[in-house]
């Protein structure tokens, strides 16, 4: 066992990035702005994992955060001087090449760090063999017991590569509290925290809905989870700094990017049904009553491949006759086209309106996006033809861009593979190779069967609003889908919402997702919905099939849609 806070009963842990390129000075305001116990970072998505691959092509010395380095070279001494121990994720797809790297830092800084790295998950020279195709970098999601052993070795600093973006702050309250494999409701306890904290100010204040709620949003600070020996935890963020933690930023996190019930990890699954949220002082939120269930037999993968090369034009449309200029632009390209690209995309956007007192406000904007895995199709050749109508079709023809080539984009697509086909190399500060044992407790992931609902409301007088003039959502992206979660403050609000916001309700509301799959989650406790809407996204962020790729703004367009709402549950 190995104590890494001066309280044997709590480990107060913190954030200091969100995604790679998160605020660079975070690292030292969380050293320098109170008291930790211990540090982390999330520098890894679905994107950055393409990002990382695509560096390592061109350098296989690199596929690390390189900005991480940066914030070492910074911090390091500080953090040691702290007694901070830094477990990060940074390591993407060169864990031990970024370990190598701090090692650097620190001699130069004339340092004694303790550095260790966690490795295994990159399946990439088996992917194949392993049934998952071929694929630029293929890397299976771990767990927290190679870097809680690494922690029991003394590091002061472990880099992680693909661990699942809990993992890190699950890993050193598992080390300090000497938590076993089968602690399953301390584990989850510890999983919810961190998945509340792991996107930094997405929970003091970033992206929500209620945001002029909040008296500083101008540089809210990073949150920190405090959690108990039960698994239990309490968010908060250091004194004097923006932002806020409420029941409702620390909600809107919870909902981030969720599927159903069940969180599943390596090594525990965790009941997003199953506990509460409670105010219990200024900035402080406390989450009870987590249940955990073991893990699921097998380990999700991120696998990224280049899908083929992109590029695309956008047209200005001014004024009158938006529709025919719109579809004059588009004929006139395609005929004049050498070659057809594999795929030929147009969006309007109908931003103008009419009788405008500017000339932005009169303005449409026809967007064309091509692709095709040969570069030159999607080059020169495309964006050089779409210039040439300048003088030759609609009135008023302008460009937002100038012409230009192409560029790569990648796929993202999940896969699985059974735990026991995954190495789990914690690598201590001595160089020490130990390999982590394998989880053996399993239980197959199933959907959670749909709770009773409440009674509807009595019928009543309503008005016509936006959603969100009670409700407040979340959304983001997985892969191909997004996900809305949507959740309202007071418990007839709750009966009015969950027999109103239906699947149906949702397609009417947003006509996009009408031809896709959505699917319906009821969270009570949370007094939430949360929505799967399968395929919108295409083949992933990197795809781009959306002005919108990661599914940012989904929850506030379906919050800005006129609704009949009670008037009794209006403010």
């Amino acid at each position: 066992m190995t104590r890494l806070a001066a309280d044997p009963d709590v480990i107060r842990i913190g954030n200091c990035s969100g995604f790679y390129g998160d605020r660079i000075n975070a690292m030292r305001e969380m050293l320098e702005g109170g008291q930790l116990d211990v540090l982390t970072g999330d520098y890894l998505a679905e994107l950055t994992m393409l990002i990382l691959g695509r560096d390592r092509m061109k350098d296989p010395n690199l596929g690390y955060a390189k900005t991480f380095v940066r914030q070492m070279e910074d911090c390091m001494g500080l953090a040691l001087d702290r007694g901070v121990q830094i477990v990060v994720n940074a390591g993407g797809l060169n864990p031990a090449g970024l370990a190598a790297r701090l090692r650097e830092v620190a001699d130069k800084l004339g340092l004694d760090a303790a550095i260790a790295h966690v490795e295994g998950d990159d399946l990439t020279a088996r992917a194949a063999d392993l049934g998952l195709g071929n694929a630029l970098c293929a890397n299976a999601y771990l767990g927290a017991w190679g870097i809680v052993e690494c922690l029991n070795a003394g590091a002061d600093i472990v880099v992680t590569g693909r661990v699942t973006d809990a993992s890190v702050i699950v890993a050193p309250a598992a080390a300090h509290f000497d938590w076993g494999r089968t602690d399953y409701d301390a584990l989850a306890g510890a999983v919810v925290a961190g998945h509340i904290i792991e996107c930094g100010t997405q929970a003091t204040g970033g992206n929500f809905s209620f945001f002029t709620e909040i008296p500083d949003l101008t540089r809210p600070g990073f949150p920190i989870a405090e959690i108990r020996r039960d698994g239990a935890s309490v968010i908060t963020k250091h004194e004097n700094t923006g932002g806020a933690v409420t029941v409702d930023t620390v909600q809107a996190q919870i909902m981030y990017e969720i599927q159903g019930a069940r969180y599943a990890g390596p090594d525990v699954t965790a009941r997003i049904d199953s506990f509460e949220l409670v105010q219990v002082g200024p900035d402080r939120v406390e989450v009870r009553g987590v249940v955990g269930e073991p893990p699921p037999p097998q380990l999700k993968v991120s696998l990224n491949t280049l899908g083929g090369f992109r590029n695309e034009m956008e047209f200005i449309l001014t004024g009158l006759d938006i529709e025919a200029k719109a579809e004059l632009a588009q004929k006139q390209l395609e005929s004049w086209l050498p070659v057809r690209p594999a795929e030929l995309d147009w969006t309007l956007a109908r931003l103008d309106r009419p009788d405008a007192e500017t000339e932005e406000q009169a303005s449409a904007l026809l967007r064309c996006v091509v692709r095709d895995s040969d570069p030159n199709k999607v080059g020169r050749a495309f964006s050089n033809v779409a210039v040439e109508l300048a003088l030759a079709s609609y009135p008023g023809c302008s460009f937002t861009s100038m012409p230009g080539n192409g560029s790569p984009y990648g796929i993202f697509t999940p896969g699985y593979v059974d735990a026991s086909e995954v190495p789990h190399v914690a690598v201590l500060p001595d160089g020490t190779r130990v390999d982590i044992e394998q989880v053996t407790d399993t239980a197959a992931l199933e959907e959670v069967p749909a709770p009773p609902l409440p009674e509807p409301l009595p019928a009543g007088e309503t008005l016509r609003v936006p959603l969100g003039t009670i409700a407040l959502a979340r959304s983001g992206d997985k892969g191909g889908n997004a996900n809305i979660g949507v959740w309202v403050r007071t418990d007839e609000q709750w009966r009015w919402l969950v027999n109103t916001l239906t699947v149906d309700e949702v397609k009417r509301l947003l006509p996009e997702t009408a031809p896709l799959t959505v699917t319906r989650h009821v969270l009570p406790k949370l007094r939430a919905v949360n929505f799967i809407i399968e395929g919108l996204l295409g083949k992933g962020v990197a795809y781009q099939a959306r002005f919108d790729p990661q599914a940012k703004g989904l929850a506030e367009w379906l919050r800005s849609r006129h609704i009949d709402i009670p008037t009794e549950l209006l403010p």
